[in-house]
C-alpha cells in the first residue's frame, strides 16, 4: 500500500504540476510512445536475465509491493519457536530435535507458529542447521562457517534481480530518446503539413523522452530501492536464526542464544532484554511431543 501510495504522489505532482501550467492531460497519452519505451524496456530485461533471475525478479517485486513480512510480530514467533526448540535440545539432547527438524510442517512446536512454519524459506535455513549437529556431522564450532557460506550465498541471489531492475532503470531515459528521435522522424516526413500537425507530432516525439525519464526515476529506481529494504529485512531475519542457532550449538543456554540473535536486530524490530525475558519465560515450558 505504501509503493502505491508514493507512485501516485509522484503521478499526481507531475500531472498536477502540468495541469497548472496550462497543460492538456492529453496531450501525454501516446500509446505510441509507450510501446516503444515498454517493450525495449521488457527485451532488455529478457536479453540480460537468465530465467531464474528473471523469475526471481517478478517475486521480489511482487514481495515488495506486499511490504516487508518481516515485522516485530515475526520476530516474536521466531524467538518462541527457537526458544521451545532449545529448550527441548537442552533437555533431551540434539537428537530429541530430530522428529521437529526432519518434519517441519508437523511439528508441535513449529504448528503454534504459523507465520514462522509457512516461511518456506526461514524454515529450510533452521533445518539445515541443526541437521549436521544433530546428525553429528560436524563440530560446533564449524556451524559458523557453513551457516555464513549459505548466507552470503542467498544475499548474492538477492541482489542479482534488484542488480538487473535497476540496470533496466538506467536505461529507460536511453529509450524515450529513441522514442522522442522516430517521432522526429514522423514529424519531418510530414514537415510540408500544416503547422498544427507538425507541432502535436514534435510533442509526442518529447512526450517520449518525458516518458523514459520519469518512469525511470520516479518508478523504476524507486523500486529497485524498495526491493533491497525488503531483501535486507529477509537476509537479516535469517542472520537473526543463524546467530541463535551458533549460539545454542556452541554451549548457550537457550535464552542467551536467542539474546545474542536480539541484539544484531535494528530497532525498529529488536525488543526490549526485559520484554524477551518475559516472554520467552511465560511460555509453556513443557517439551513438545
Amino acid at each position: 500500500m505504501i509503493i502505491i501510495l508514493g507512485a501516485l504522489i509522484v503521478i499526481g505532482s507531475v500531472v498536477g504540476g502540468f495541469i497548472m501550467a496550462g497543460g492538456n492531460t492529453m496531450a501525454l497519452l501516446h500509446l505510441s510512445e509507450l510501446v516503444i519505451i515498454g517493450g525495449a524496456a521488457l527485451g532488455s530485461l529478457v536479453l540480460m536475465s537468465p530465467k531464474r533471475v528473471l523469475m526471481d525478479l517478478f517475486k521480489q517485486i511482487f514481495a515488495a509491493l506486499k511490504g516487508s513480512p518481516y515485522s516485530r510480530k515475526a520476530y516474536d514467533e521466531l524467538f518462541k519457536a527457537l526458544y521451545e526448540l532449545f529448550m527441548l535440545g537442552r533437555r533431551g539432547g540434539m537428537v530429541s530435535l530430530e522428529e521437529h527438524i526432519m518434519a517441519p510442517e508437523t511439528s508441535a512446536i513449529f504448528g503454534k507458529y504459523p507465520g514462522f512454519q509457512k516461511n518456506k524459506h526461514a524454515m529450510q535455513f533452521l533445518c539445515n542447521g541443526l541437521r549436521p549437529i544433530i546428525d553429528g556431522k560436524i563440530k560446533p564450532d564449524h556451524l559458523r562457517m557453513l551457516l555464513d557460506i549459505e548466507v552470503d550465498a542467498m544475499e548474492k541471489e538477492h541482489e542479482r534481480p534488484i542488480g538487473v531492475l535497476t540496470k533496466a532503470a538506467d536505461a529507460m531515459p536511453g529509450f524515450g530518446i529513441v522514442a522522442a528521435v522516430l517521432g522526429i522522424v514522423i514529424t519531418m516526413a510530414s514537415i510540408a503539413g500544416p503547422i498544427e500537425k507538425i507541432g502535436e507530432k514534435v510533442a509526442s516525439a518529447l512526450v517520449g523522452t518525458f516518458l523514459g525519464i520519469f518512469i525511470s526515476y520516479g518508478f523504476m529506481n524507486p523500486l529497485a530501492v524498495n526491493m533491497e529494504f525488503v531483501s535486507v529485512a529477509e537476509i537479516a531475519y535469517i542472520r537473526c536464526i543463524a546467530a541463535s542457532v551458533i549460539s545454542f550449538a556452541s554451549g548457550m543456554s537457550p535464552i542467551m542464544a536467542i539474546e545474542v540473535a536480539r541484539r544484531g536486530l535494528y530497532s525498529e524490530v529488536k525488543p526490549s532484554a526485559d520484554g524477551l525475558e518475559s516472554m520467552l519465560k511465560s511460555l509453556n515450558q513443557a517439551p513438545a511431543k
